[in-house]
């Protein structure tokens, strides 16, 4: 069940929300079709997890060893998930939430719409948002097979990656390869902006929520791959839309990583490796999505 609560959390600590995308003629972006399901070898390691916290809930720093893995290069896309759901009949806990209906049925959509005024909670659960009806009854993902799916849960990534023969990342593994893909391993802001201040990655420039400047380009989420790969070969680590892990942060919820296309320097600095943010189990939302793991054993390292 999604609840408002959540929606009130998620705006005063995330700040990370709604989607007001570029129409489709005006994208030119984005990983070629080739390219989409490919994975990334992530050799075993030691890192600092947790490094340079700014937020309490990032701290203590820990040294730790990582065993090797592989990572999908991107996001899940629409397409992606669209194959699974063909495939599976799978129905996800938004689509479910619109069928039972009442109070807390829907999924959260960020409502800010273009010259308004911004409003002390900009979110509402709409019924009917889902990954294939991104703000709600009327809309579409037609022409939008390279985006990021969202309106997703953690059991629904999951059931996607068991589907899909991996599973979802742990938080230390989605960190560790985070952090290995930095510009400059010395600045944890370094995967949003490079070192003239320029975006290298899909968040809010200006001032959360009143003025975005979209000197990314983007408003919403932008295909996968518009924005250059990390030094790892990921892309959109940074960025874009949270992303899933399985690992839980406390009862009820589990650990979203990355920080999304609204995250802003004056709201949400979550555009870095260590940043965490809890999110209920079975919450989804306009800005939520996620990418699979796989084991690769320890002597291919």
């Amino acid at each position: 069940m999604i609840r408002w609560g959540s929606l009130l959390v998620i705006f005063l600590t995330a700040a990370c929300g709604g989607d007001k995308p570029a129409t489709t003629s005006e994208v030119t972006c984005g990983l070629p079709a080739p390219s989409i399901g490919q994975f990334v070898a992530i050799p075993g390691g030691s890192f600092t997890k947790g490094d340079s916290p700014v937020y309490n809930e990032e701290a203590p720093s820990l040294a730790l060893h990582v065993a090797p893995f592989a990572l999908q290069a991107h996001e899940v896309t629409n397409d992606q998930f669209a194959a699974f759901v063909s495939a599976t009949g799978y129905v996800t806990d938004a689509e479910k939430s619109a069928a039972t209906g009442g109070p807390e049925a829907g999924s959260a959509v960020f409502d800010l719409p273009e010259g308004s005024a911004a409003r002390i909670d900009p979110w509402r659960l709409v019924p009917g948002a889902t990954w294939k009806t991104p703000t709600g009854p009327g809309s579409t993902i037609d022409g939008k097979d390279a985006w990021p799916v969202v309106h997703v849960s953690e059991r629904d990534a999951a059931a996607y990656a068991s589907w899909a023969g991996g599973r979802l990342p742990t938080e230390v593994e989605w960190e560790y390869a985070a952090t290995r893909g930095l510009p400059d391993p010395d600045t944890s802001t370094s995967g949003a902006y490079d070192g003239n201040g320029h975006p290298v990655a899909n968040t809010w420039q200006g001032i959360f929520p009143v003025a975005n400047t979209q000197a990314d380009g983007f408003a919403g989420a932008a295909p996968v791959g518009c924005f250059p790969p990390d030094k790892t070969g990921l892309y959109d680590m940074i960025g874009n839309v949270w992303e899933w892990t399985d690992t839980p942060y406390a009862a009820g919820s589990h650990t979203l990583k990355g920080g999304s296309y609204l995250c802003a320097e004056n709201f949400c600095r979550r555009y870095r490796p260590a940043a965490r943010q809890p999110q209920d189990t079975d919450f989804s939302s306009i800005h939520i999505g996620f990418r699979i793991a796989k084991d690769i054993p320890p002597s291919s390292e």
